[in-house]
């Protein structure tokens, strides 16, 4: 059997798919593997390049095989595309994967640390807890303007108002949106301390 030189590897949830070549750029292995499974096969591998798409696993990976000697590269999603011969199917992705691994000017991206890992992810929760503010906040709007009371823009001028709006759509409408409206306005100030302490 011929010398693995670039192994591609297709990450899945459960199954990932591998495809190796040698320096020929020809087939010398094509199997399918838990990721336990993987996980043992690059422990028992020798050192080889390992490509893969930059995708949310990636980094995980790329770091135990630097950890185990492999050579890493991970491709953007949109360079490994081109590559994809046939129907889209994780065997082929694989191929594609070593195929795309294997051009001079292919852009990798570098393996992240766990610490540049850690802020990004951080950055991606704020991100997450700022919409889900946003769109509480244009809800709200949106239900008070139903009863004709349109609220100001901006977050600081509707809080200094909301009370007072509070109180003029309990003379106008059941106690129960009221309520209503009240749990909203509290869960909107939740998000601002849980986007605070993310800071």
């Amino acid at each position: 059997m011929s010398k693995i030189t670039i192994t591609g590897i297709d990450l899945a949830k459960n199954i990932c798919h591998l495809h190796a070549v040698d320096s020929t750029g020809r087939q010398v292995k094509a199997i399918k593997l838990s990721r336990l499974r993987l996980s043992e096969y690059l422990h028992r591998s020798e050192p080889v390049t390992v490509a893969m798409e930059a995708c949310a696993s990636a980094h995980h990976w790329g770091r135990l095989c630097q950890l185990l000697g492999h050579e890493v590269r991970l491709i953007s999603p949109q360079f490994v595309k081109p590559f994809v011969k046939s129907n889209k199917n994780d065997r082929n992705d694989a191929r594609a994967i070593c195929e795309a691994a294997q051009r001079p000017d292919m852009h990798f991206v570098p393996v992240k640390t766990v610490e540049q890992q850690a802020v990004l992810s951080l950055h991606r929760v704020r991100e997450m807890l700022i919409g889900q503010r946003t769109a509480t906040i244009n809800q709200l709007r949106g239900l008070l303007t139903e009863f004709g009371l349109t609220a100001p823009a901006g977050r600081r001028a509707l809080h200094n108002t909301i009370p007072a709006m509070l109180e003029d759509l309990m003379k106008i409408s059941p106690t129960f949106l009221v309520s209503c409206i009240r749990q909203q306005w509290e869960h909107i100030g939740e998000l601002d301390q849980r986007i605070d302490n993310v800071t």
